[in-house]
């Protein structure tokens, strides 16, 4: 009874990191990490974002409908704003939703109302006027949609709504006219690559030149997807390379997409379709993407107009049926038989 207690063992795994631990701070995905934090940080669409900032500082500001393509700042841009607006009391004026809560006409008739509706004391911030931010607003039920118009009506005195989505035509036209809409296009290379750059040199990797540009390729304008892939590949691989982001992304490599036109165009069926068989299966390329990546490259082939045409709009059928979960081995077969009747066509303009 007098001696010492024993220590009483400790699992590490247990213990919960705070945010100011520097390991919580090296596992935050780049994307939030580098997410902007004011409107001056956006990379791009400054025409946008320099309107939203006057509006925002002469106290004019509108409902918003933003919409366009995934990954282009449409959420950054408008949390700037919240920040601008509101400051340290953000979390106690906006009321943020998206496509993984319910978002039915129970919530816009309880939660949203009683949000819209309680008057707010900004202790301080620059505004008392409230923000209901609706991320992805295209995935609300069109009842929901009909009961939200009203609410915005009622509440426009104390509350902004802010509304976001990729597909703007699936926001019923009463609501895209109580806002002010705004486009969101994919971003220019330009823009990807200055703030890859900027990512890059923060965290010291090591990036060729066409490591760079493989990303920029593959992203598409979506800076999220980027990001992503950059720290994918980064966990990946010490060096970046351009074979190191293909690898990771799982998508052909330009050289690869060059010898299977060039079998497509060149070969007999039979040699065709066993070369690109061997080359799916060994490197695991999707039938897809190959296709996709192959329209592309048709693109940069001299031919004539309307053998270009007919060749593409076959391609987007096999896409289309492809993403409809075909089977590979007989879309293989059109994608061939495609290039083998494009091929005709090609000898039959040159005569």
């Amino acid at each position: 009874m007098g001696g010492e207690a024993a220590p009483i063992p400790m699992d590490t795994d247990d213990v919960v990191m705070t945010t100011s631990d520097p390991r919580h701070v090296r596992s935050t995905p780049w994307v939030e990490k580098y997410r902007p934090q004011s409107l001056a940080d956006v990379a791009a669409h400054r025409d946008i974002v320099d309107t939203i900032d006057r509006l925002t500082s002469e106290n004019k500001l509108p409902h918003l409908l933003l919409y366009g393509p995934p990954g282009t700042g449409k959420t950054s841009t408008i949390l700037a704003v919240a920040r601008k607006i509101f400051g340290v009391q953000m979390h106690n004026m906006v009321l943020e939703l998206n496509a993984s809560d319910d978002r039915g006409i129970d919530v816009v008739r309880q939660q949203i109302q009683d949000f819209a509706s309680t008057q707010s004391f900004s202790f301080g911030a620059k505004s008392s006027v409230k923000l209901v931010l609706l991320d992805e607003a295209d995935a609300m039920t069109k009842d929901a949609q009909f009961a939200l118009r009203r609410v915005i009506e009622k509440y426009t005195k104390t509350t902004r709504f802010a509304l976001i989505c990729n597909h703007v035509n699936k926001v019923i036209p009463a609501l895209q006219s109580r806002c002010t809409r705004f486009r969101f296009a994919p971003l220019d290379a330009i823009h990807v690559s200055d703030r890859l750059k900027h990512v890059i040199a923060a965290e010291g990797l090591d990036v060729t030149d066409s490591g760079l540009a493989a990303l920029v390729r593959l992203c598409n304008g979506d800076m999220r997807k980027a990001l992503n892939i950059l720290q994918s590949t980064h966990m990946a691989s010490q060096q970046i390379t351009e074979e190191a982001v293909y690898l990771c992304t799982g998508n052909p490599l330009p050289k690869d997409i060059e010898k299977i036109t060039h079998w497509l165009l060149n070969e007999s069926f039979a040699n065709s379709y066993k070369q690109i068989s061997e080359m799916r299966t060994r490197k695991g390329l999707a039938l897809v993407d190959i296709v996709r990546e192959v329209t592309m490259f048709v693109f940069k082939i001299r031919m004539p107009s309307g053998v270009r045409v007919g060749l593409i709009n076959d391609l987007a059928d096999i896409e289309y049926r492809l993403t409809f979960g075909c089977n590979d081995k007989l879309q293989l077969g059109s994608l061939i038989a495609t290039f083998t009747r494009a091929r005709a066509a090609l000898v039959a303009s040159a005569k």
